[in-house]
């Protein structure tokens, strides 16, 4: 079946969103149990609080499809190494996170929709991966 991702279905996710107590919502794109990758929608509000994390198994793909994020790079003492304003249309609208280095997203416009991909089936993050 063919899932058109616009802004419709953005627009319907945000609602979901804009509800949660977490300000965020997670639309998960895989097609089937065998499905061996990781593909989402977040789409996220400016008052959206993501940890500090990384991913020890796997990059990350992170495409800003609406809206805009600032992402954030960490080294393992919680110092900030780099940061990235990720727009969609704009000179930036993605970023490939090294497996490994601890990272956040921060909402700058409500609403933004961001496209995940990572590799593997998925597994919930260990608290020594978090900031």
């Amino acid at each position: 079946m063919i899932m058109k991702l616009d802004n419709q279905l953005f627009d319907k996710i945000q609602k979901q969103a804009e509800a949660s107590p977490r300000r965020s919502i997670n639309y998960d794109l895989i097609t089937s149990a065998e499905d061996s990758s990781q593909r989402m929608l977040n789409v996220l509000m400016c008052d959206t609080v993501i940890p500090i994390h990384r991913h020890t198994e796997t990059s990350e793909t992170v495409v800003v499809c609406r809206g805009a994020i600032r992402e954030e790079f960490y080294d393992d003492q919680g110092h900030k190494t780099e940061e990235f304003i990720l727009r969609a249309g704009g000179k930036c609208p993605a970023i490939q996170v090294p497996k490994g280095v601890f990272h956040t997203s921060v909402c700058l416009e409500d609403g933004s929709v961001i496209f995940e991909a990572k590799d593997g089936v998925y597994k919930p993050i260990s608290p020594e991966d978090v900031l």
